[in-house]
């Protein structure tokens, strides 16, 4: 695990996900949807996850949702 997380950015947990009643997986980076899953994406994901603990959670999160982050993104700033 450490040659994969080398900045620990997986121990911060910033992923979560959700399960709606039609088993449609909702996966969030900080608190934000960043991708759906449904159908057999979603049945795949639910398996893989059942006996994973927290790290490997977040890995497997990490890498279903790609590169969605290319550095980019502007981050909110307090302007004085």
């Amino acid at each position: 695990m450490n040659n994969i997380d080398k900045h620990n950015r997986l121990q911060e947990e910033c992923f979560s996900y959700r399960v709606s009643k039609d088993n449609k997986v909702f996966i969030y980076w900080h608190e934000k949807q960043v991708m759906i899953l449904k159908g057999k994406e979603s049945e795949k994901f639910l398996a893989k996850i059942e006996k994973a603990d927290t790290l490997e959670l977040q890995l497997i999160m990490a890498k279903i949702t790609g590169n969605f982050k290319r550095g980019n993104e502007k981050i909110n700033k307090v302007r004085k």
